[in-house]
């Protein structure tokens, strides 16, 4: 079990630990020989983390705490503006891009509530994948199965093997497609996906401003909320477990269990049916909106379209310098049109009405966060069709949400030992508040059945 942020605030509180032990011991298993350090940060911050510890434990020792995460260590994935450095966004075209003038509006608001920031994360190139390979700096893998090394899931794959490795007691990424819930479900961990308009983007190099989201992956529900109110500049309050007799959920018919695996489909059966006898009404439903989807996205969407109107100067003049799985999505948006752009965008407008008209009377949507288990890296590095098909599959169930502009909580429903699966809970827009606290009903229910 991974230490929680409330067990480490409450140890520093006590004398238990400090926040230089705290930050040496992240710092130490990131440099750690034979481990995953090297492939999930790009860069850490040693000198300044440890000044960051030591002002907050002085500041503890006086009786001061700034937040929930005030002296804990927390990892920012390559992504964030950082004063001073130039934001690569996991790749080399930008080596001699100008530095950034001052911190991501998120980074700073870690900062200033506390938190000890141990390094920049890996991640695919510029955020467009849910696999998280990465050409230029290496691939780190899942902490299940290390043996034969499996993806830890994108864009944000150095994020979740940084909480899973206690490398970070939490960790900072971006979600286009999945790229917080996808890592999330295949390290073990809670990913939280919020409402996009909630977190400030300024300062986040981006990928498709329609659907980019920034939030949090740790250890526990409570984690992600605590981290999410501070990325919001709001007031750290836990989430509140309802009963689960009072909860009311959809579990979609079609789509989401397609070309799943069999694990996959027993631990979410099982899931269910722990949910159930809990006292929760779970319904299946029929979202025909879901099977439309690839059609209104056919001739690459909001992403590819919103990603070439960012990258087309540099994927025109330094082509070569991009992973070419990469730019090769990219370069879809430039044979967009301006009105197949507007279509999309008036085709989700539609698309949101009518699936949140079914969604009305139920609290949540449950599903598979991924439809299978983390598939190993060399299978995926080394096939052009193994890559693309998984990437379209991983991220299937994840896009919805974010077409949907809702909110979304991933979280572990296998038993110990298994491989990874995430129970997704979503919700539509500004239902982050709902989503969290169902999230931690389910997180407690699951975690009493399955251990």
């Amino acid at each position: 079990m991974l230490p929680t942020l409330t067990d480490l605030h409450n140890d520093l509180a006590r004398g238990a630990t400090t926040s230089v032990q705290l930050t040496e011991a992240a710092l130490a298993r990131i440099d750690a020989p034979g481990g995953e350090g090297r492939k999930a940060f790009v860069k850490t911050y040693p000198e300044r983390a440890l000044a960051a510890a030591r002002a907050s434990d002085l500041l503890r020792r006086a009786g001061l705490s700034r937040s929930p995460i005030d002296g804990l260590p927390v990892s920012i994935k390559d992504l964030f503006d950082v004063a001073g450095e130039t934001t690569l966004a996991g790749s080399i075209v930008l080596k001699d891009a100008a530095p950034a003038s001052q911190n991501a509006q998120i980074v700073q608001r870690l900062m200033d509530a506390g938190a000890v920031i141990v390094g920049r994360t890996n991640m695919t190139e510029f955020a467009f994948s849910g696999l998280g390979l990465n050409p230029h700096y290496g691939s780190p893998s899942s902490p299940w199965d290390r043996a034969t090394g499996r993806i830890s899931g994108g864009s944000s794959s150095g994020a979740g093997v940084s909480v899973a490795d206690q490398m970070s007691v939490a960790a900072i990424g971006t979600d286009t497609g999945g790229s917080i819930r996808i890592p999330a479900a295949f390290c073990g961990l809670a990913g939280f996906k919020p409402t996009a308009a909630r977190i400030p983007s300024r300062g986040a190099l981006p990928l498709s401003p329609s659907l980019d989201s920034i939030g949090p992956l740790a250890a526990s529900v409570t984690c992600c909320a605590i981290l999410d109110a501070i990325l919001a500049g709001q007031a750290c309050a836990p989430p509140v477990a309802p009963a689960l007799r009072q909860l009311r959920f959809a579990v979609p018919s079609s789509i989401v269990l397609d070309d799943a695996d069999d694990h996959v489909r027993h631990i979410f059966a099982q899931a269910l049916a722990v949910i159930r006898d809990s006292g929760a009404q779970v319904d299946e439903i029929h979202l025909p909106e879901f099977e439309k989807l690839a059609y209104i996205n056919r001739r690459g969407g909001l992403v590819c379209a919103e990603a070439w109107d960012w990258h087309q100067r540099l994927a025109t003049t330094r082509a070569a310098a991009y992973d070419p799985r990469v730019l090769s999505r990219i370069l879809r948006g430039k044979d967009m049109s301006a009105s197949d752009y507007i279509e999309v965008l008036r085709a989700r407008r539609e698309w949101i009405a009518s699936v949140e008209k079914r969604m009305a009377h139920y609290d949540a949507l449950l599903m598979p966060t991924a439809p299978v288990i983390a598939p190993p890296i060399d299978e995926l590095a080394h096939s052009d069709a193994a890559y693309f098909t998984a990437n379209g599959l991983i991220l299937r169930n994840t896009g919805f949400i974010n077409f949907l502009d809702g909110c979304a909580l991933s979280i572990p429903c296998q038993p110990p030992g298994a491989a990874p699966v995430g129970l997704m809970i979503a919700g539509g827009p500004d239902r982050d508040a709902d989503i969290l606290n169902a999230g931690l009903a389910l997180e407690t229910v699951l975690a009493a059945a399955l251990k």
